[in-house]
Order: structure tokens, then sequence, then C-alpha cells
């Protein structure tokens, strides 16, 4: 193992490597030729002293080359989104059925929630009969018939990555910005859409807690997917506020559905017809998504996905057996309502998990009555917490210490949208 001690030495020392150091290395990594260890100084390495835009691009590309690549002929444009993470960003659920409502093929290989961040395949979960794993031959037959679908990455696609992503979240190596843009690019080529839109988040609940750090992934990413020959934007958006007003897995497919069905909260309708737009602008059809939405056909394709994966569409969606709700303690203006310590509050109620093995409850989550800029009353309800283990409120509670406060008005919020950035 000698060469994987060169590569280790070569960017410990601030070096950049060869394209044949990175092929070998990833590779070598991913059949078990370079052990743990290795890597794991190696990604420290990385971490501390970077890679430039050529060397994040080979290492994306040696990444997807661990695996197999999906093959998506299916008569449609390919266009996926995805997003960094953040609390109530329940996204995907109304716009992939929007998006394959205006033509388009949105392949949505998605993940589940580990922390205070929620996961998509967790929100879907909670319909009855619904299931997350598909073949690959399933996968192209539900695009083809239904133009979305939303199911777990299949074992074969970037392998490399699910070995590394273990490692790096054991090592305090997350943070690193081309590892994280390597990561979830070399997922998404390994899919095979031909364009891609992708949500970086900013803000107290998002990954990246500065719109600095935000657009340097955002132009990472971007840079990956130019350099792959897709079609690419960033969209930089913000999570200082939840989304919506449902956090957690069955409240957020409930929200989703009323967006579906022509209503639900304002911001999450903004977001979803923004990236809707985004995405068929760069898989080249020209619709308005606004209207598709407002038409219903978003939600007929909705009910579709989820009968095609198993799910009833109309059966009802579990609620937590316990609800505890948060009054205010005096009349005012709602001045603010911190998205990470909801998200961490929501997560403690049993809606997220700390490893990866743990269970979730498909009911447990926070409602929030109550946004900025919300005039309240004393002892109007501003948030509802939901759990099936009544012991976990205190926790819950704990978390939501010094998340919102009530004054005479609310300092103005960054706009949704903040930026674009296109490839």
């Amino acid at each position: 193992m000698s060469h994987a001690v060169d590569v280790i030495r070569a960017k410990r020392d601030g070096r950049r490597l060869s394209d044949a150091q990175v092929d070998w290395v990833v590779d070598a990594y991913t059949r078990g030729l370079v052990a743990d260890e290795q890597m794991a100084a190696l990604a420290m390495a990385i971490y501390l002293n970077g890679m430039d835009d050529a060397e994040t691009a080979r290492w994306t590309r040696a990444m997807v080359r661990s695996g197999t690549t999906l093959s998506l002929d299916v008569g449609r444009p390919t266009v996926d989104k995805h997003s960094t993470g953040g609390v109530g960003d329940k996204i995907t659920l109304p716009l992939a059925p929007l998006v394959a409502a205006c033509g388009a093929a949105v392949p949505q290989l998605s993940g589940r929630g580990l922390g205070h961040t929620g996961g998509t395949l967790d929100k879907l979960e909670s319909v009855p009969g619904w299931r997350a794993r598909l073949s690959e031959d399933e996968v192209t037959a539900q695009l083809r018939d239904v133009g979305a679908v939303v199911c777990a990455a299949t074992e074969g696609l970037a392998p490399a990555d699910r070995k590394l992503y273990a490692l790096r979240d054991v090592t305090g190596t997350v943070e690193s910005v081309p590892l994280i843009a390597s990561s979830i690019m070399s997922k998404k080529i390994a899919e095979g859409a031909r364009a891609l839109v992708l949500d970086v988040k900013v803000g107290s609940g998002a990954f990246m807690k500065t719109e600095e750090r935000a657009r340097e992934l955002a132009r990472a990413l971007v840079s990956i997917g130019v350099d792959h020959g897709l079609e690419v934007s960033a969209l930089l958006t913000d999570m200082s506020v939840p989304l919506g007003r449902a956090v957690g897995n069955a409240v957020e497919v409930a929200e989703s559905v009323d967006v579906l069905r022509g209503g639900g909260p304002a911001d999450v309708v903004e977001l979803t017809v923004a990236l809707a737009a985004e995405m068929l602008s760069r898989a080249g059809i020209t619709a308005d998504p606004a209207a598709v939405l407002a038409s219903g056909e978003a939600y007929e394709t909705w009910a579709r996905m989820i009968r095609a994966q198993g799910g009833d569409p109309e059966a009802p969606l579990p609620e937590g057996a316990h609800r505890h709700v948060v009054e205010a303690a005096e009349d005012g203006v709602l001045t603010g309502l911190d998205a990470y310590a909801v998200g961490v509050a929501a997560w403690r109620l049993g809606a997220g998990r700390a490893r990866k093995e743990d269970p979730v409850q498909a009911g447990a989550g926070v409602l929030c009555l109550a946004k900025p800029g919300d005039e309240v009353r004393r002892g109007q309800p501003l948030l509802e917490l939901r759990t099936d283990t009544p012991d976990a409120v205190a926790g819950a509670l704990e978390a939501l210490e010094g998340a919102y406060g009530i004054g005479g008005s609310a300092p103005a919020r960054p706009p949704l949208v903040i930026d674009t950035i296109r490839g």
C-alpha cells in the first residue's frame, strides 16, 4: 500500500493529485485495497488543503466509474433536482409530479434523513403500502409510464461514494466542499439524467450556514455538472426559517398533497414553481408550471406515482398519538423561528434518526402554526408537537428554547430564492 501513502503525502503537502492518482485511489479504496485509516487520512488532507475544479471533477468521475450508470431512454427529456437538505424541505414531493405533468421524466433517487434534516424516503414511507426499493427495470418502466419516480438508489450506483461517505461521517470530514460536491454529483451523474437543478440551502437549518459557503458549494456543483456535459443550474435558497408549516414525515406528505391540490403554504408553492421552471428550462420544455399545478394534473401524476410503487394515495396518513401545544406568552409579532431548532425538535420527537439504522416515527413532527411576521395573541398556539413517545416532548421543548421571539415587528427576511447560478 505504499502507493496510498504517496497519494496521502501529496495532498498533505498541498499538491494537486494527478488524474492517475485520483483514479487509482478511488478504485483501490472501493475494492478494499486501500485501508479505511488511509482513506481517512486522505479525506482529512483534502478537507484541510482542498481540491481544484479539475481534481474535483476527476474525483467525481472516478466515483461514477466505481459502479454502474442508468440508461434512461424513456421517450421524454430527463431532468433531476437535488437539495442539500433543510427543515421542512418536502419540495421533491410536489415537484417531481409537477415537472412530470409538464412533459419531463424525473428520476429522483433519494435518501433518508440523518440528524435535523429530513429524508424524502422516510416521508414517503408514511404513505401506506409505498415502497422505496425498485429495480432498474422498474425505475425505467415507471419513468416511461408515469414520468416520475422517487426511490432509493440502487446498490450499483457510485459504491465508492457510499463507502466514503460513511467514513467521512465518523472522521470529521463531511464539511469539505470538494467531497460534498463530488458525493452529490457522482450519484446524480450515475443516475443518468441529462439535466440537473440543485437547490443549495443557506441558513441556520442548512448544511451551509453562510451565503459565502453556499455559493462556493453551488459553483463547485455546477462546475462538475458542466464538466460531465449536463445542463445544470443551482438555486441558492433561504433556510433560516422552516419551509412551509409542517416538519416531519406524514405531516410533510399531507402538506405536499395540499400544494398539489392547489393550496398549501405560499413559500412551498413559490419554491416548487421556481424549481420546476428552472428544471423545464434546462430540459428544453416550454410549459407554465404554475398553470399546470393549478389545473390538478400534477396531483393526478402524484397519485399515479404513489400507486405505481404500491402506495395508496387516498389512505389516511399516520398521526402522532400524543400532542403538545406551545402557546404565545404575550401579544405581539413573531420575530423569528429558527429552522435548526425546529429540525432538532422534530428529530427528538421521533421524526429523524441519530444513526442510519435507527427507525423513525411516521406521525412525529412539528407543525408551525405561526411564522415570522405573523401577529399573535397571548395563549395563541405557535407550535404543535406530535409524537408516539410522550417522554420525548421534554427534549423537543429544550431544543426550542430561544428558537422564537415575540416583539413589536419582525426583521426583514431574505428572499426565498436568493440567486441562481447557471452552467
